[in-house]
């Protein structure tokens, strides 16, 4: 049995990257469930709307990640591969979606939405018509869209209650060191780094939405 896949990731790591986002993919959906229910005890529909998208947003990226890298080599690991890079599009815009609607709100929160629902249309049409060719470009797409809340930064600082500027900071500077691992394709188990990196940043970052945007 060749234990080398198609990615050039060895058995073991398979296993590692499938473990973590596995995990990941519980976690979502237990953290799904309560943030529907915080939603629902501290705000409105607008809450709702947004907690649930935002829930399935982390179900969607984790369960594909973790179907993709448990399948063996064939069709459906490469089908999963193109919905493991879209949902990461699919996470930054379900990430933003509480943010801009129930924290920011107005035309700023709706500006900010359009913008990064647009990112993201474009990001998944490249990666569904020619994922490697488009690589580069989504992972500047990914730096983009995860820090364009720079722009706005003020408003979130104003609005943010406590201490909850660290879980976002920290949530995105996670993710963003974790795209140096993504990145060292030749190293053996950076790639499973880099998942660690990124369930990292969405641990930080459920708790920002969850404790100061839902429950302000």
């Amino acid at each position: 049995m060749n234990k080398q896949l198609v990615n050039n990731q060895s058995l073991g790591e398979e296993i590692f990257n499938s473990v973590t986002h596995g995990i990941g993919a519980i976690l979502s959906v237990v953290g799904c469930i309560a943030l529907i229910i915080y939603a629902n005890i501290y705000g409105g529909t607008k809450d709702i709307v947004g907690a649930s998208l935002y829930g399935a947003s982390l179900i969607i990226l984790y369960l594909n990640s973790t179907m993709y890298h448990a399948l063996a080599h064939n069709k459906a690991k490469r089908v999963f591969q193109v919905l493991d890079h879209c949902s990461i599009f699919i996470l930054i815009c379900g990430t933003y979606i509480p943010i801009a609607l129930s924290l920011i709100g107005g035309a700023k929160g709706w500006t900010l939405f359009g913008v990064i629902t647009t990112m993201t249309v474009i990001g998944i049409i490249l990666n569904a018509v020619d994922m490697h060719r488009w690589k580069k470009m989504s992972v500047v797409l990914y730096l983009i869209m995860g820090w364009a809340i720079i722009f706005d930064i003020k408003t979130v600082i104003d609005l943010t209650p406590g201490k909850g500027m660290y879980f976002l900071t920290l949530g995105g500077v996670s993710y963003t060191i974790g795209v140096i691992f993504y990145k060292m394709k030749n190293v053996k188990y950076m790639h499973p780094v880099w998942h660690l990196f990124v369930l990292g940043g969405s641990i930080l970052h459920y708790f920002y939405i969850l404790l100061y945007v839902l429950k302000k």
